[in-house]
C-alpha cells in the first residue's frame, strides 16, 4: 500500500509539474501579446518602456506583421499543445467514467472511493483548462485586434487632407493596411478553442461519445429522454 501510495503521489506530482508549465507558458504568451498591443500607442510604449512606432510607412507594417508572428511562434508550441491535448483527453475519459457509473447505479455512485478520487480529479483538470481557456482567449483577443489599424487607416486619411502631395503615398500605405486587416482575419485556425489547440479527432470524439453520455444520464436521472 504504501508503494501504491507513492507511486500515484509520485505520478500526480509529475503531471501537476507539466500542467503548471503549460500555464506559465500561456502567461508568456499573453505578456507578449500584451506588450505588442502597446506598441501602436505611444503613451502605453512609454508607460511599459517598450519601443513604439506608427504604421504609416509599408516598412513598418512589414515589421509590424513580423514580429507578430515572431511573438506568436516564440517558446514552446508542440509540447505544451501535446499537455493540454492530454489534459483535455484524460478530463474527457474521466466524464465518459463518471457518466458510465451514475447510468449503471446513481444511488451508489458516491459509496464507492474511487468515484470520490474521480470527482477530485475532474474538478483540478476543468478547472486548469478553464485558466488555460482564459488566458488563450485573452492572448488571441490581442493578436486579433484589428482596432488597431483601423485607427490607423483613420488617421491616415485625416492625413491625406492635411498633406495632398503625398496622398499617392498614402494611399499605398492605405491599401496595404486593408490588406493586413484581410491577412489577420484569415490567419485564425478553425481548430481553437478559447485559445486552446483543438484537432478534428478531439472534436467529434467530445460530441460523439461525451454528449451521447450526459444524454443518457440526464435521461436516467428525469426519468425521459432527451437527445443532446
Amino acid at each position: 500500500s504504501a508503494i501504491n501510495f507513492l507511486e500515484r503521489l509520485c505520478l500526480t506530482w509529475m503531471f501537476f509539474f507539466m500542467m503548471c508549465v503549460a500555464e506559465r507558458t500561456y502567461k508568456q504568451r499573453f505578456l507578449f501579446a500584451k506588450l505588442f498591443s502597446h506598441i501602436t500607442s505611444a503613451r502605453k510604449a512609454r508607460k511599459y518602456e517598450i519601443p513604439h512606432f506608427r504604421l504609416k510607412k509599408v516598412e513598418n507594417i512589414k515589421i509590424w506583421l513580423s514580429l507578430r508572428s515572431y511573438l506568436k511562434r516564440r517558446g514552446p508550441q508542440r509540447s505544451v499543445d501535446v499537455v493540454v491535448s492530454s489534459v483535455f483527453l484524460l478530463a474527457l475519459s474521466i466524464a465518459f467514467i463518471c457518466c458510465a457509473q451514475v447510468l449503471k447505479g446513481h444511488k451508489t455512485f458516491l459509496n464507492a472511493p474511487y468515484n470520490w478520487e474521480f470527482l477530485i480529479w475532474e474538478a483540478a483538470l476543468l478547472l486548469f483548462l478553464l485558466r488555460l481557456a482564459s488566458l488563450g482567449s485573452e492572448t488571441n483577443k490581442k493578436y486579433s485586434n484589428i482596432s488597431i489599424l483601423l485607427t490607423e487607416q483613420i488617421n491616415l486619411y485625416l492625413k491625406m487632407e492635411k498633406k495632398p502631395n503625398k496622398k499617392e503615398q498614402l494611399s499605398l500605405v492605405n491599401n496595404v493596411l486593408k490588406l493586413s486587416t484581410k491577412l489577420l482575419k484569415e490567419l485564425d485556425t478553425p481548430f481553437r478553442l478559447y485559445g486552446l489547440t483543438m484537432n478534428p479527432l478531439i472534436y467529434n470524439i467530445t460530441r460523439v461519445v461525451i454528449l451521447s453520455a450526459v444524454s443518457g444520464v440526464i435521461s436516467d436521472l428525469l426519468g425521459f429522454n432527451i437527445r443532446v
